[in-house]
């Protein structure tokens, strides 16, 4: 059975950090890229990165470059989100996802095949 379990979330205050994870476990962990979405209260899922099999390609919204690094450990079957210089607007439910395909359409939100459960980040001004 897929399983993807996100943890990290937290509250933290505006220009703080958190850094997320996202354990996978029920598949071949390094022949899918993965991604990372958020969920703000009354909004869309929005997608907010992504990183390729092999961890040689990353992608992200343009909201989050510059603050946001995402990563992975094949050998822990783990990848991670680390948030720096949090914004109020960085508040939402964040999920992991399967992506059996390439980064480059990582905001396809259709096109990923197993979620997490999601983690709540909140970021007090």
């Amino acid at each position: 059975e897929v399983q993807l379990v996100e943890s990290g979330g937290g509250l933290v205050q505006a220009g703080g950090s958190l850094r997320l994870s996202c354990a996978a476990s029920g598949f071949t962990f390094d022949d899918y890229a993965i991604g990372w979405f958020r969920q703000a209260p009354g909004k869309e899922r929005e997608g907010v990165s992504c990183i390729s099999s092999s961890g040689t390609s990353t992608y992200y919204v343009s909201s989050v470059k510059s603050r946001f690094t995402v990563s992975r450990d094949n050998a822990k079957n783990t990848v991670y989100l680390q948030m720096n210089s949090l914004k109020p607007e960085d508040t939402a439910v964040y999920y992991c996802a399967r992506f059996p395909h390439i980064c480059a359409r990582f905001q396809w939100r259709a096109g990923y095949d197993s979620w997490g459960q999601g983690t709540q980040v909140t970021v007090s001004s």
